[in-house]
């Protein structure tokens, strides 16, 4: 069986909404609740299930998309 893992995707908040961020993915736009933490523009956050549930430093942010990328190198060989 295979098992499946969930993950936080790093993101940058675009802009904020009530409870609701515009956050980008490499380019791919997604609203977040954004409610849990508090955001502004320009944030670099972590985002699971539609929610974000932290701030990270860009440079942290920048190494998990790095590392995302190899991964999906890996599974393209």
């Amino acid at each position: 069986m295979e098992s499946i893992m969930c993950v936080a995707l790093p993101g940058t908040v675009l802009e904020v909404k009530d409870r609701s961020a515009l956050v980008d993915f490499s380019g791919n736009r997604v609203t977040a609740k954004a409610g849990l933490v508090d955001v502004k523009p320009g944030d670099s956050v972590l985002v699971h299930a539609g929610c974000i549930i932290q701030k990270v430093s860009m440079q942290e942010a920048e190494e998990m998309t790095a590392l995302f990328q190899e991964l999906d190198a890996l599974e393209e060989v």
